[in-house]
């Protein structure tokens, strides 16, 4: 099982953005990830296909989980 936090930002075209922080220190300090997103905007780092960063969307963990299933021999 893997996790990853997702941190969702708007860009210039109104497109979602996603960067990926893979193994994410847990429980997620939510107010520590709203001031890492700022800081992200602030310094205007980051340039996708539809532009810079230019709002917070939102943040999610996601935990992705794979059960193999033997089949055949």
């Amino acid at each position: 099982m893997s996790k990853k936090l997702d941190l969702l930002f708007e860009n210039q075209e109104g497109k979602q953005v996603t960067l990926s922080i893979d193994h994410p220190i847990e429980p997620v300090d939510a107010e520590l990830v709203q001031t890492v997103m700022e800081t992200i905007l602030a310094e205007d780092v980051f340039i996708s296909s539809g532009g810079r960063l230019s709002a917070i969307k939102g943040a999610r963990l996601v935990d992705h989980q794979v059960t193999v299933i033997a089949v055949g021999s």
